[in-house]
């Protein structure tokens, strides 16, 4: 006699894999999550601890004051708004609102390791189209991917885990291939990084378009990664679906006043995020006077495309106090920490590429 029987999809979703923390004191640097490595900005902790103390209470289902916040913060009607566990959550959501069996859905890889765990778990049939020798989405060669079984494609800028960011007359471009009834996702967890004046803000492309959504996060820039708050800028038929299907009361409370709060101080919180994208370009920098080729990074990590070599360098940076995260076979993704970190990290590249 056998037990329940799950769905034998789930023997092809991958297990994610998050970003090892620091072993031990001596190992005192994570660069291997992509989180804001400051402390909570006055305002936003305080929020937070006074929110906890109605911690008998649900939270408030439809998250009123954040989407009202969110709602000013970009310029969107409430309902073309939808809030969730962090950006992958609402992406999840998403595909679980869009996708039947056997629909496909088109992103590049490698990409956001979540996308084929998410296209699977909801009945979908993933499509991953190679990124080019630059690291960065081909964008041609997905808009020839689709099929009359695509669902939706899914653009993640910057790509994590190589960094690069798609230019804005190219995304465009890309749009106007996309069938109308294909949904584009856009991606923008690392926005608020981006330098790049050719990289056009993912919301502007949604504007007046009925199949564009946009996933956003305070898990990176807004450093809120333990609170878990994203959300989706969408048509409000999409965003209503995504709210339908969502897991009733999934945003605490506390994540929701933390994230409303965020808002309120952002000029102050995007002062940090500069201090990460000078660090960033040093970093970039002292890599390739190094000799080491790597793409161009618009995100808060950058990418060293080590192929074999991947676990050796994690192993070696772990050796000397940082953790990063290694994609075995493919590369490294290292988040931008504190100085004192990238330094370390600097030197391992350096002893690493002279062994």
């Amino acid at each position: 006699m056998t037990g329940p029987v799950v769905r034998p999809a789930l023997d092809s979703i991958p297990t994610y894999v998050p970003g090892r923390p620091a072993a031990s004191a001596a190992q005192a640097y994570k660069l291997s999550s992509n989180e804001n490595p400051y402390p909570p900005l006055p305002g936003v902790f305080e929020a937070a601890v006074e929110a906890a103390a109605a911690m008998n209470r649900y939270p408030d289902l439809g998250c009123a004051d954040l989407l009202d916040g969110l709602s000013r913060r970009f310029g969107v009607p409430v309902d073309h708004l939808a809030v969730g566990t962090g950006s992958v959550a609402v992406l999840y959501h998403l595909l679980q609102a869009l996708v039947s069996a056997g629909d496909e859905v088109v992103y590049a890889w490698r990409s956001f390791e979540a996308y084929p765990i998410a296209v699977v778990a909801a009945g979908g049939r993933p499509v991953q189209v190679p990124l080019d020798a630059d690291a960065r989405h081909d964008l041609d060669a997905m808009a020839d991917a689709i099929t009359d079984r695509t669902k939706a494609v899914i653009v993640c800028t910057p790509n994590n885990p190589t960094g690069p960011a798609v230019r804005g007359d190219e995304l465009a471009a890309f749009i106007e291939r996309v069938p109308s009834h294909v949904l584009v996702v856009i991606d923008e967890a690392y926005r608020e990084f981006v330098r790049d004046e050719k990289t056009v803000d993912g919301v502007s492309l949604y504007r007046g378009r009925e199949n564009v959504c946009v996933l956003r996060t305070f898990s990176k820039a807004y450093g809120l990664a333990g609170f878990r708050v994203g959300f989706a800028i969408a048509p409000p038929a999409i965003a209503a679906a995504i709210r339908k299907v969502a897991l009733p009361f999934g945003v605490s409370h506390v994540a929701q006043r933390a994230a409303l709060a965020s808002l309120e101080v952002e000029d102050a919180l995007l002062e940090r995020v500069e201090q990460l994208v000078a660090q960033r370009l040093l970093v970039l920098s002292g890599l390739r006077e190094g000799g080491w080729e790597v793409p161009d990074s618009e995100a808060n990590f950058v990418w060293l495309p080590l192929g074999d070599r991947a676990v050796d360098f994690a192993a070696a940076a772990e050796k000397a106090g940082i953790m990063v995260r290694p994609f075995a076979g493919d590369g490294v993704r290292i988040t931008i920490g504190e100085p004192e970190a990238n330094d370390i990290l600097l030197r391992v590249a350096a002893e690493f590429r002279s062994t």
